[in-house]
């Protein structure tokens, strides 16, 4: 089986990233195809950034996914997967939303663990769209800046395993998420580190993925993931408008 990771992000070193955990935790005979948008922001933090970056979710979905039988929208909150699901014909899966089924499957509450407060609003919807805000015990996010997003591992680490232990002592989280795309690979890292599951979106969507691609489930015809009818559509890559169109 063939699966698309599309980063919405445009940091080529963060797909870099993205892709080589997906493939650790591939399947063997599972081949992964890694895409990074070419403009936008270097890591999606707020509202706005999302919507370019959904944007740049559709685009690459429509350039690169024929012949996968699944693709992933590789951000966390999963910009544009509402829209990237109605519009193409293959199962699309977001990060985020990966995460936090798996989470409720290890658990009965979860927090997310993130780098940058600038996330928590989103990250919040993000849980509240899935329907699971409930199962929801925070959101942590580590306070300060940091020098370059391809080490902020590195230099937050720390940081955010303190935040994971404050998660379970203080919110009763019975699993953490680390919440994302930089922060990909780093939950098998410090996992010994916590005393509960953490959850690393990039694996838990690869792993999602192969399922949906062994049930082969039909497109939609009908609810409100239906394919819409063709509508003549203007200034977006050739790819893009011909799924708009049904060329």
């Amino acid at each position: 089986m063939r699966i698309l990771f599309a980063n919405p992000n445009s940091s080529v070193s963060v797909t870099d990233r993205i892709a080589a955990v997906a493939r650790a935790a591939a399947s063997p005979g599972t081949e992964v195809v890694a895409v990074t948008a070419p403009y936008g922001v270097p890591y999606i933090a707020t509202r706005a950034e999302a919507v370019i970056g959904a944007r740049a979710a559709l685009e690459l979905l429509a350039e690169h996914g024929s012949g996968c039988d699944v693709a992933v929208i590789a951000a966390f909150a999963d910009p544009g997967v509402g829209g990237a699901r109605e519009l193409f014909p293959f199962p699309v899966i977001g990060m985020a939303e990966a995460a936090m089924l798996t989470a409720c499957m290890l658990g009965r509450r979860f927090s997310i663990v993130t780098f940058a407060t600038a996330m928590e609003p989103w990250y919040r919807e993000c849980v509240d769209d899935n329907g699971l805000s409930q199962r929801l015990a925070s959101i942590r996010c580590v306070p300060g800046g940091f020098r370059d997003i391809n080490t902020v591992q590195e230099e937050k680490g720390e940081e955010l395993v303190a935040a994971c232990h404050d998660a379970v002592t203080r919110d009763n989280a019975d699993v953490v998420i680390l919440g994302g795309a930089p922060l990909a690979g780093l939950a098998g890292a410090i996992a010994h580190r916590v005393p509960v599951p953490v959850v690393d979106g990039v694996a838990a969507a690869m792993r999602q993925a192969e399922v949906l691609a062994a049930l082969r489930p039909r497109k939609a015809t009908a609810g409100t993931f239906r394919t819409p009818d063709a509508k003549p559509i203007s200034g977006v890559p050739e790819p893009l408008r011909k799924a708009f169109m049904r060329d």
